[in-house]
């Protein structure tokens, strides 16, 4: 349990650092692919086996990494493309219900258990997702030729935690998990660097001191956010399905309670009806552990 809360406190360090990135302007892309190679960085030092990069593609795991590398950094670019045409809630709904893929991936393919207080707790869960995220009255609103985007954030990020636990699961060693987290970011890195590489080559990139110190901070706390997840996805009485619905809805409060102390923000009665579920949806899930 105790890496789950961690990995909820650094993915929540990550939702506040990102909102001083608007308050710095601070440019995202720059700063996100910094942190990838922060991150990367941080895994390869993290590793304590003697490794050789050259020998990194011997891995089992190798293949997987580079897609959830790509697919990393493909998501990211969508969820702003999403705030863009629909808003921030879409995205922050669309992104956090994606808990639903892993979930019923886990239990399909791990046999995992689907009690009554654990289906009650997850259908809970999504409520609190949606009611949380709203930031007005009115609800969703999205045109049907922008409907694209946020379905494919909410692909995308259920992808990569589906695919984060098969292949933790299936072929990561438990000495691995740094060097594996390593590679993800690393070819997030990668790809990322390409795309300022065509920037620069087109005359459009501008490089500022701020964005590489905030891509820094960022680096940190994200690497620890994939690193602690995936040991806790290891935990024997933990299901992953428990895990991710857990992580996601935690991460959900955690961040609206820093929005509220640390940036002033206003939360209307629907959000404090979603926040009261989530803590019921996390209560009723942890309690199926031992029911």
């Amino acid at each position: 349990m105790i890496y789950l809360l961690l990995s909820i406190l650094a993915s929540s360090l990550i939702f506040i650092i990102f909102k001083l990135f608007s308050k710095y302007t601070i440019n995202t892309l720059q700063a996100i692919i910094t942190n990838y190679i922060v991150a990367s960085i941080c895994g390869v030092v993290a590793y304590t086996e003697p490794i050789q990069l050259s020998s990194i593609p011997d891995f089992s795991w190798f293949y997987g990494a580079m897609v959830l590398g790509l697919i990393f950094i493909l998501v990211f670019n969508l969820m702003a493309i999403t705030t863009q045409k629909n808003g921030l809630s879409v995205a922050a709904v669309a992104s956090k219900m994606s808990v639903a893929i892993p979930v019923i991936f886990g239990i399909i393919m791990y046999k995992e258990s689907i009690g009554f207080l654990k289906i009650i707790g997850i259908l809970i869960a999504l409520i609190a997702v949606y009611m949380t995220s709203m930031k007005t009255t009115q609800g969703i609103s999205i045109k049907k030729e922008h409907l694209i985007f946020p379905l494919f954030v909410f692909i995308g990020s259920g992808v990569i935690d589906t695919s984060l636990k098969f292949i933790e699961t299936n072929y990561v060693a438990k000495t691995d998990v740094s060097i594996f987290s390593a590679t993800i970011f690393g070819f997030a890195a990668i790809i990322g660097i390409l795309v300022l590489s065509y920037k620069a080559m087109m005359g459009s990139l501008h490089i500022s001191y701020k964005n590489i110190i905030g891509g820094i901070v960022l680096g940190i706390p994200n690497y620890f956010s994939i690193y602690f997840l995936i040991l806790a996805l290891r935990h024997e009485n933990m299901e992953s399905s428990t895990v991710f619905t857990i992580n996601n809805v935690a991460i959900l409060i955690v961040s609206t309670i820093a929005g509220i102390l640390l940036f002033k923000e206003k939360l209307i009665l629907k959000n404090w009806i979603g926040i009261v579920l989530a803590i019921i949806s996390i209560v009723l899930v942890t309690f199926s552990i031992n029911a």
